[in-house]
């Protein structure tokens, strides 16, 4: 088996980036994804990021175990060929904006009419209900309003974004899991298919933990705080004798203790203040100045077996090339390689966990735009004449 979903029928007919990763992830785990684009402009996945020859490398990654199809669904002709797709399908997956596919006529609800079994899962920017249902929303969108943005940055900075697709990247991992969800209701309970209402405001406001409780109960807004944690200390980025930088967590108390012990300050653990994170929090700056004095004194490399040595949790800040090029990401075959038609040989991000019994795998990267489109509708029955004609007028490609 390539995987534990393997049989399953997803139409990805989502653009970026939420709705492409959560399908990226069935596919690894073997569904069969058809991929759904315009068949003249494609997805916008195609530009985004670097590309090498004439080829955008992000959508090698988020559209690989994808068969790519060109389908204009507003068209009659075209909106029939996905009703007949959809007879077949497990999932659908799409983040158009709301009420698109009830203008044209293959809405959720004529869709579960001819597949009662289907589970459709609907990504928008802010939900398909509420005042803000029919603007048009982007992570950017989501982590600002979400309060990310708010508490990411230096102290006396700005509010800061994110440099890559966080909460559209959080909501694909959520629209994975919520599809798992209603496949296992269909096939277990023996239920039918069902609706998936999937902002990507609502599961970074989750990510973000107990912010909305600490100012419910309590009147609290949580700070920017840079590099440190309102939760424990010392905890931050630190430069190193060779200008390479580490990171430092100290959330159990225990690894607090070692951290002192290691860098010769063992008088600061009989404060009163210490035996807690928030109290240890409350002096960041004397506890921050005591590791950052010992790491700036020491190479990145000692300063590593240092804290190794004295089982204190730290881990280097790396870019992507030492990322590559650390030891245990190789044993653990975090990143593998993965041939691909265009560009040879590519480095990628392996699937996302590891199953003992049905694992994952990633059969080819992201393919042309179309270069399914006559195998995936003749499996339909669609002649090669009609798939000709259909193409003649801009409906397939």
């Amino acid at each position: 088996m390539s995987g534990p979903l393997e049989g399953v029928r997803v139409l990805d007919a989502s653009t970026v980036l939420a709705g492409p990763l959560a399908c990226q992830i069935l596919g690894d785990f073997g569904a069969d994804v058809i991929k759904i684009e315009h068949p003249a402009r494609g997805d916008s996945m195609r530009g985004h990021g670097h590309w090498k020859d004439g080829h955008g490398l992000w959508w090698k990654m988020v559209s690989r175990n994808k068969r790519c199809i060109g389908l204009y669904l507003g068209d009659p002709d075209g909106a029939e060929i996905f009703l007949e797709l959809v007879k077949n399908a497990d999932v659908l997956v799409e983040n158009f904006r709301p009420g698109t596919l009830e203008k044209w006529g293959i809405g959720p609800e004529r869709l579960q009419s001819l597949n009662p079994g289907l589970v459709v899962l609907r990504v928008t920017g802010f939900g398909q209900t509420g005042p803000y249902a029919a603007r048009p929303g982007f992570g950017t969108l989501a982590e600002a309003m979400s309060g990310f943005a708010a508490i990411t940055g230096e102290p006396d900075g700005p509010p800061t974004l994110p440099p890559f697709g966080l909460a559209d990247s959080i909501a694909g991992l959520a629209g994975a899991n919520a599809v798992l969800m209603a496949l296992y209701h269909r096939d277990a309970r023996a239920g039918r298919g069902q609706v998936i209402d999937l902002s990507i405001l609502e599961p970074i406001v989750t990510a973000l933990g107990p912010q909305i409780v600490a100012y419910d109960q309590l009147g609290i807004l949580q700070a920017r705080t840079g590099n440190r944690s309102e939760n424990n200390a010392p905890r931050n980025a630190y430069e190193t004798k060779d200008g390479k930088w580490v990171a430092i967590s100290t959330s159990a108390d225990s690894i607090a203790e070692r951290v002192m012990h290691l860098v010769g300050r063992p008088e600061l653990i009989e404060e009163p203040w210490f035996a807690s994170g928030r109290g240890r929090a409350r002096h960041g700056d004397l506890l921050d100045a005591c590791v950052a004095d010992w790491i700036s004194q020491r190479t990145r490399d000692e300063v590593l077996d240092a804290f190794n040595a004295a089982e204190a949790a730290i881990a280097p800040v790396y870019d992507a090339r030492d990322l590559l090029e650390d030891e245990h990401v190789i044993a653990t075959q975090m990143v593998t390689s993965v041939p691909d038609e265009d560009l040879g040989p590519m480095r990628m991000q392996n699937v996302l966990f590891r199953m003992s019994e049905t694992p994952g795998e990633i059969r080819h990267t992201g393919r042309s735009l179309g270069a399914d489109t006559d195998a995936v509708l003749g499996e339909l029955g669609v002649s090669s004449e009609r798939i000709h004609a259909l193409r003649e007028r801009g409906i397939v490609g």
